[in-house]
């Protein structure tokens, strides 16, 4: 084959499967998956995608917000009006989250969100992440498509309508809810891909300095019971993730104040309000501390605007402002009195969690 012939072949297959070449080492799946998060026409004024409120620049949280976290605390919605009523978390390492599940000492872990509504129970999806993927396109207040059929017509009318095909089947976009769950998948199985799930930090190559490796020690002596410093190898998991998450996949209410840039939102009760529970009110999932230099604000309702500030408060809570919601407050942060050179050294270890 001649140079000419190549270069054809290689215009066209980048016409085919936009992005095709720049996914080199991802599967099929996860190829597709990294095109369709990468996609604005998921929004009905085709101004956001995925990747608008979860970009690698930010860790995979909103870099809007990073850019911002003062005053810019939630993501606006493709209306350019609309905002949501929480901060954007990383969906970065969300891949390793099982799906919700009440645990014998009458606790709750897993699922996806901040109060983990997308909790794996979809019976055909059998995925939290996939059905998370899911939410976005249909939300009012964020990419605001009328519908599922709408969502699906987005990939008929695409230019890499042939490469969803050779990767679900020909009869893939025959049934509108069976093509939405398709689209589910590959995006999940994009954000459980190495370029997401990356693994790359100083902390996983063993490069922390003395200041990192004191505040490594104070993670893992007062922060360790919802931020594991540890992978669970009794678990028996087959998602089990090859380093520390820093999260236990659990949730709590550690007292965040009401932000007052949100005022005016309603009550946010978090996972007890999904399961209508007041023993769950104000408790919301624990996030993954990897990339969180890069995730500011930081809490579900982004009041804390940088890494000090949300230290500060779990180590004095009494300090600041009344909680939110003042039910099954936790007594685990809030009395940590750590020094500000404490501060300095934990603050030094978050930031060789960075990929």
């Amino acid at each position: 084959m001649g140079k000419k012939t190549i270069m054809c072949c290689v215009t066209l297959l980048s016409f085919i499967f936009p992005a095709f070449v720049l996914a080199a080492g991802l599967t099929s799946m996860e190829q597709l998956g990294k095109i369709m998060y990468q996609d604005k026409d998921f929004s009905r004024n085709a101004t956001q995608s995925c990747q608008t409120c979860h970009h690698h620049i930010s860790g995979y949280a909103d870099p809007t917000n990073m850019r911002d976290p003062e005053y810019t605390v939630v993501s606006l919605g493709d209306d350019g009006v609309s905002l949501g009523g929480r901060n954007a978390p990383s969906s970065a390492y969300c891949g390793f989250s099982p799906p919700l599940r009440l645990q014998a000492d009458g606790t709750y872990v897993g699922g996806l969100f901040w109060d983990g509504r997308a909790n794996g129970a979809d019976e055909d999806l059998q995925d939290p992440l996939a059905e998370q993927a899911q939410g976005p396109p249909l939300n009012p207040v964020e990419m605001n498509m009328e519908s599922v059929e709408a969502v699906v017509d987005v990939v008929r009318n695409a230019n890499y309508r042939p490469f969803f095909l050779r990767v679900f089947g020909a009869t893939a976009l025959d049934d509108d809810e069976t093509a939405f769950d398709n689209i589910a998948r590959a995006i999940a199985a994009y954000e459980r891909s190495p370029e997401v799930q990356k693994f790359t930090s100083r902390f996983d190559s063993g490069q922390l300095t003395e200041q990192e490796m004191r505040g490594l020690s104070l993670v893992e002596s007062h922060c360790s019971s919802c931020h594991a410093t540890v992978v669970d190898e009794t678990a028996g998991d087959s998602n089990a993730p090859p380093a520390p998450l820093f999260t236990n996949y659990s949730y709590a209410n550690i007292g965040v104040p009401t932000n007052p840039l949100l005022i005016g939102n309603p009550l946010d009760l978090g996972l007890g309000g999904v399961l209508d529970d007041p023993n769950e009110y104000g408790k919301f999932k624990v996030p993954t501390l990897r990339n969180v230099a890069l995730t500011a604000p930081y809490a579900h309702n982004g009041y804390f605007p940088t890494l000090r500030d949300i230290l500060d408060f779990k180590s004095n809570r009494d300090q600041w402002p009344a909680p939110e919601v003042v039910e099954n407050l936790s007594m685990d942060v809030g009395s940590l009195y750590f020094s500000e050179d404490q501060i300095d050294d934990i603050i030094a270890f978050l930031r060789s969690l960075t990929d």
